[in-house]
């Protein structure tokens, strides 16, 4: 990040207020010569110029201030052709002006969690296809005693009771877990989520939950992004205890967080 004369919005007002000057966001003529005259007092070059070397004297980083936001057309999306899916790259526009995607930032912690959550921008449903063993180890609490051995490799079977009674789904019998199982990049699981996406979409989703795997993966990202209050988060900067926040608040835990901070990293400097 480099601030000069002409430079406009929040990270000027940041600026300006380590400066002692009205923090009106315009660097102008002003700014400028407040600025030189704090580079000289400070053994800097006193070129007016704010850049990495005055930033990190001043205390001034990406994460000071929120990003300012800019539209879904100024994202630079070229840039991460080859990197994601063209597929998920022509998502983007409809999904940013939607869901709050607002700046580069937010963009970037966004696009590295779903793509380690679906392994790469490829799964789009929920497996549930599971031996009897790994029943007992990762639903031990639906599954006690010889309970698994006839819900193994029943992928429906196993959602409907998982799921069956929570998040707004009906009893197992009614087989809602399975019907409103994991969808999408970061998956939508339960009635509940599924009828407050419905509301932010066309189709009818609750009628036509595969919407969710097939025209909605990236949106539905989105929406549990902005409604688990994530952007707030994403905006608080680009260093690697913002991308574990975001993680622990995807995840619940930091699995995989060498490659969601690899690949935030990778986006980020494509987008910049």
């Amino acid at each position: 990040m480099t601030l000069k004369v002409g430079s406009k919005g929040e990270e000027v007002k940041a600026l300006q207020s380590k400066l002692g000057l009205t923090a009106d966001g315009d660097f102008g003529p002003g700014t400028e010569a407040k600025l030189k005259t704090w580079q000289a007092a400070n053994g800097l070059t006193a070129d007016g110029i704010a850049g990495p070397s005055t930033l990190a004297k001043l205390g001034i980083s990406e994460s000071s201030a929120p990003a300012a936001a800019i539209p879904p057309s100024a994202f630079k999306l070229d840039k991460l052709k080859g990197h994601i899916p063209d597929a998920v790259i022509a998502q983007i526009p409809d999904t940013a002006a939607k869901f709050g995607i607002t700046n580069v930032l937010r963009l970037a912690h966004f696009l590295s969690q779903c793509g380690h959550e679906s392994g790469g921008f490829k799964a789009v449903n929920e497996n549930l296809n599971y031996s009897a063993d790994g029943l007992k180890k990762i639903f031990p609490k639906y599954f006690p005693g010889n309970i698994s051995e006839s819900y193994a490799r029943n992928p429906e079977k196993i959602a409907a009771k998982v799921y069956g009674g929570r998040m707004g789904n009906g009893d197992e019998a009614s087989k809602d877990g399975w019907k409103f199982r994991g969808r999408g990049y970061i998956q939508l699981t339960g009635k509940s989520n599924y009828t407050a996406f419905d509301k932010l979409v066309e189709e009818d989703i609750l009628a036509n939950p595969d919407l969710v795997a097939t025209k909605y993966p990236l949106a539905s990202a989105a929406f549990f992004f902005q409604s688990n209050g994530l952007w707030s988060i994403c905006d608080k900067g680009a260093d690697d205890a913002t991308v574990t926040a975001v993680t622990k608040r995807v995840n619940g835990g930091t699995i995989g967080l060498a490659d969601r901070l690899k690949h935030f990293k990778e986006y980020y400097s494509l987008l910049a």
